[in-house]
């Protein structure tokens, strides 16, 4: 992981028992005789993100409704580290400001962001019920609405605009995509990971709504029609970036920047035996 990232130690469950009292009985021995969890029950995992958000990052509380993503904290503050690492912080005055496209009931980027580097983000989404979970996880620890704002996109064909207004700077646009094409295509990708952690189906749910999972086209689709609606907004973001699930979908996102005669570059970010990766661009101004 990143030198910053502080979840490169295995986590200390007595203390993160105590910063969520809820997570002790979810709290098991694995069999090396340490303690861990059952990562393939979605009530575990939360109240582990509870426990970490609280003592890690200061938060008084954090929740999300059943069924929607609750994202692996160490990898989602990856991305963050290396975000800080791609603005150059010496060349930068004003007070770092970030948008989260997709921001999920979750709000975890945004949380992430204004907690660690003291960034000020926005957060948008779609999702009626996911703006006010997340709205609702900015009021839960005081002060945060004044890093944090939460903005509905009420068209689905757009990603920039009716998010980012006239005048508005930000340093960093980010993204977690749907990567899956279709409903059918997530259930398969489900299928699989239930597989190769020899897990029964019915024991396990990775939750995620539609719009988190999958869109027509799935992530290349959504990341080339992201590139395309961003050439309008080059005046008002230094860096646009976009997490890539699937490598193979980088040489069709590459042809896209391209053709736009974008600057761009591939972060990788190695955690453990897996490789995630995001690209970012920029254009010159005119």
């Amino acid at each position: 992981m990143h030198s910053n990232n502080i979840h490169n130690s295995p986590y200390n469950f007595d203390k993160l028992c105590i910063a969520n009292n809820g997570l002790t009985k979810y709290v098991i021995f694995n069999p090396k005789g340490s303690w861990t969890i059952d990562f393939s029950d979605p009530k575990s995992v939360k109240e582990l993100n509870r426990a970490i958000l609280i003592h890690h990052y200061n938060l008084k509380d954090w929740d999300i409704p059943e069924g929607y993503l609750c994202p692996p904290i160490p990898g989602r503050a990856e991305y963050i580290h290396h975000i800080a690492d791609l603005i150059e912080y010496k060349n930068i005055n004003a007070p770092i400001k970030g948008l989260d496209i997709g921001v999920g009931a979750n709000c975890i980027y945004p949380i992430l962001g204004s907690q660690i580097y003291n960034w000020k983000m926005v957060g948008s989404d779609i999702n009626p019920t996911a703006i006010s979970s997340a709205r609702n996880n900015i009021k839960l620890t005081p002060n945060l609405d004044k890093k944090i704002e939460i903005r509905h996109q009420t068209d689905n064909t757009f990603i920039f605009e009716n998010i980012i207004k006239t005048n508005e700077y930000y340093h960093f646009t980010m993204c977690n995509p749907p990567f899956h094409s279709s409903e059918q295509e997530a259930t398969k990708g489900t299928l699989r990971k239930l597989k190769n952690l020899k897990i029964k189906e019915s024991n396990l749910n990775f939750g995620g709504q539609a719009n988190e999972l999958w869109c027509n086209g799935g992530e290349a689709l959504f990341i080339k029609r992201m590139i395309k609606q961003s050439i309008s907004y080059r005046n008002q973001v230094a860096w646009f970036t976009s997490l890539v699930s699937k490598k193979e979908n980088l040489k069709k996102i590459y042809k896209q920047l391209d053709k736009l005669k974008a600057n761009y570059k591939t972060v990788d970010m190695p955690i453990g035996n897996k490789i995630s990766r995001f690209i970012a661009w920029k254009f010159p101004e005119i």
